[in-house]
């Protein structure tokens, strides 16, 4: 990783295989649009889970050099949190108490930082939850992995609802435990939140046994990276949908083997499947917006032409 100082107004890529995203197509479209002027967009790679140190020297250059606005964060979220929230000045409180970070930016010399996954999830989950969905059904969600973005969803999930249309359960199954306990204790101050159940899945096939017992109509989210940052899926070939599921990848690139399992029982099953194309849109111009100190609404024309401009570039 090589920190040069940024020559024209900069936004930081903070990922694992950056140079795969289609942001990197994308961005100079948006700019335009977006009349940011000469800027540019430039990615960080980090092995998972990289050294405390390494967040550390990114948060720091981000902050002092002048011409890096800011930063968008995927899959390091919680890894740069707890190893550079101190360099951070002002953090957004939900960032606080979820213990993430995955959009950086500078005002009048201080930087801030907040989540905005717990926003994007939910209005990239509007755009195909069928309307009424969970009080019709008393459908489950099932997220596999407990990162960032899965305690994101998990959190939007919870939420009370006037109409009480939530889900009657949300599950959530990762590889290793420590994840799984933050966000325990994290739901045990969540008020009146939908019941959780954690689970730890050392292996697929104990994957694959939790998503064949939820109800029909269930929410199965891949949140583990698994596909893009990663090789495989998080379930095995021999996984059972429940029947008219709503089957969501996050990834929207890569070696999408957990969109090719839905696939292959789509029609027999009655599947819905997404992949994760629209949270990337919403996710990228939340932070775009907060990076340039854009306005940029989360529908409409100017969403609408976005989306298009993306969809050529993808």
């Amino acid at each position: 990783m090589i920190l040069t100082p940024s020559t024209k107004p900069t936004m930081i890529f903070i990922g694992v295989t950056t140079g795969q995203s289609s942001i990197n197509r994308i961005f100079p479209e948006w700019a335009r649009t977006l009349e940011l002027g000469d800027c540019a967009l430039r990615g960080l790679d980090f092995p998972l889970h990289d050294e405390p140190a390494r967040y550390r020297e990114a948060v720091a250059f981000i902050k002092q050099d002048p011409m890096t606005r800011g930063a968008l964060v995927t899959t390091h979220k919680i890894d740069l949190c707890a190893a550079a929230h101190d360099l951070i000045d002002v953090i957004d409180p939900l960032s606080s108490a979820l213990g993430e970070i995955s959009s950086l930016w500078k005002r009048e010399g201080q930087l801030h930082g907040r989540t905005v996954d717990p926003w994007t999830s939910g209005l990239s989950l509007d755009a195909f939850l069928p309307p009424d969905h969970w009080r019709q059904t008393g459908a489950e969600g099932l997220i596999l992995g407990a990162g960032g973005s899965a305690i994101a969803l998990a959190w939007h999930l919870c939420r009370p609802h006037p109409a009480g249309n939530r889900p009657s359960r949300i599950h959530v199954a990762n590889r290793s435990r420590p994840r799984l306990d933050h966000l325990r204790s994290l739901h045990a101050q969540w008020p009146d939140a939908v019941p959780l159940s954690c689970h730890h899945v050392p292996t697929p096939e104990m994957a694959d046994a939790l998503a064949s017992q939820l109800p029909p109509g269930s929410l199965i989210v891949n949140a583990t990276g698994l596909g893009k940052d990663a090789p495989g899926s998080p379930l095995t070939h021999a996984a059972v949908f429940p029947e008219h599921s709503l089957i969501w990848d996050f990834n929207y690139r890569g070696n999408l083997v957990f969109l090719d399992q839905a696939r292959a029982q789509q029609s027999a099953r009655s599947l819905h499947i997404e992949d994760g194309w629209t949270y990337f849109i919403h996710g990228w111009t939340q932070v775009i917006a907060d990076v340039f100190h854009k306005t940029i609404p989360s529908h409409g024309p100017l969403f609408n032409e976005l989306s298009r401009l993306a969809a050529t570039a993808r």
